[in-house]
């Protein structure tokens, strides 16, 4: 269950004032001056999305009790449904003067969230049966971003879940972790600690001794030896291996290809075990996903046959590494036999995308609005609703 946090204070006005654009303080200073009246903002991106509103509504929220007044939320997709191109996610209704300033603070917190909950959606519907972990925060520019990032990876994948998969079970922090109804992020090792430690055993030793309540997941391409050292932790934890406590993570770098493969070694695994992968047109990406370098589909197989052969197939696999929503689709068609995703992918690549928009539809009740977007305008005066607005 996703609940809301405390990551929404109310603003300083001198901070709003500071960190809107210049034009939006002026035109509050205008329509004091010389009037106030009530406007309808709608609210909207240029893109399908998922809608996920709630961190901007919630700020509005925060303002309006801020500064004494109302504003008016009126949501026209729920969380977590899907929103075409141009369709506003919400329309917004108050005092010009006190929303004036607020539309570029406002805009931030949006779209953003949206696209990412969209790329997260979809995500987890390429490899329904497969669970996610976000792996998001190494990549955000700072606080307020990793938490929007969360909260969206939680909004798509509540989405997907609702289709039947499995979708994101946790993060790997625990200042987001709520979005994901846990106390805590989850996770083992980085690389560091293998480098520390001098060998991939040791390491895995190490983190046994400290956490030996917790399921060990071992990184196992830090020397290049991926499949010999996966052996090694599991000849030295037999039993975790065989309780099914024991994973490795697959996160070979992009420039090689894990240990024993090569483009031609790389074919011949997908061929024994996913033919129909390789047997039709492929992009060069999808090529790369399926037999390149790094974490592809024939690194997941042969990891796999690995395991088995030598006894162990209660040992899980773990991914990590660029599983963006073309990756997943990709290693989906090969059947990959992948038992987890650590993903941050999900953060937008184009940015422009996310650049959501606020135009002003009505003045005091009465419809206006710039020529080109006359499609925001409600319909006979109220446009569908498909959620419940709030204030």
């Amino acid at each position: 269950m996703i609940k809301p946090g405390a990551e929404t204070p109310s603003p300083a006005e001198d901070a709003v004032q500071a960190w809107t654009d210049t034009y939006f303080n002026r035109t509050k200073a205008v329509v004091a001056r010389f009037g106030d009246c009530r406007v309808t903002y709608a609210v909207f991106l240029r893109r399908p999305v998922i809608s996920a509103p709630r961190l901007a509504t919630a700020w509005l929220e925060a303002v309006a009790q801020a500064r004494g007044t109302r504003f008016d939320i009126e949501l026209m997709h729920r969380e977590g449904d899907w929103v075409g191109a141009g369709d506003p996610i919400f329309y917004l209704s108050g005092s010009f003067v006190q929303l004036a300033d607020l539309e570029t603070l406002l805009l931030q917190k949006l779209g953003a969230a949206c696209v990412a909950a969209h790329n997260a959606y979809q995500m987890c519907l390429e490899l329904p049966g497969v669970p996610f972990l976000a792996m998001d925060a190494r990549h955000c520019a700072g606080a307020e971003m990793q938490e929007m990032m969360a909260y969206a990876a939680a909004i798509g994948s509540n989405a997907a879940k609702r289709e039947g998969a499995k979708g994101f079970i946790g993060n790997a922090n625990d200042a987001t972790a709520h979005w994901f109804g846990a106390a805590r992020g989850l996770g083992t090792m980085p690389h560091a600690l293998i480098g520390y430690a001098g060998t991939t055993v040791r390491a895995a030793e190490m983190f046994h001794e400290t956490f030996p309540d917790s399921d060990l997941t071992v990184l196992v391409d830090y020397f290049g030896r991926e499949v010999t050292d996966a052996l090694a932790v599991c000849a030295r934890f037999p039993e975790l291996a065989a309780a099914g406590r024991l994973a490795v993570r697959l996160d070979t770098h992009g420039g090689r290809f894990l240990e024993g493969l090569d483009p031609g070694e790389s074919y011949a695994v997908l061929e024994r075990h996913a033919p129909q992968a390789v047997r039709r047109y492929r992009s060069e990406t999808e090529l790369r996903h399926l037999v390149g370098t790094g974490v592809s589909a024939a690194a997941v197989w042969r990891m796999r046959e690995a395991l088995d052969e030598a006894g162990y197939p209660k040992v899980r696999i773990v991914v990590s590494s660029g599983f963006g929503v073309g990756k997943c689709r990709v290693v989906a068609e090969a059947k990959a036999p992948i038992d987890v995703v650590g993903t941050g992918s999900f953060i937008p690549e184009a940015w422009s995308e996310t650049y959501a928009t606020a135009d002003i539809v009505e003045y005091d009740g009465a419809p206006r609005v710039k020529v080109g977007r006359e499609f925001l305008l409600r319909r006979n005066g109220a446009r569908k609703r498909n959620g419940d607005g709030h204030a």
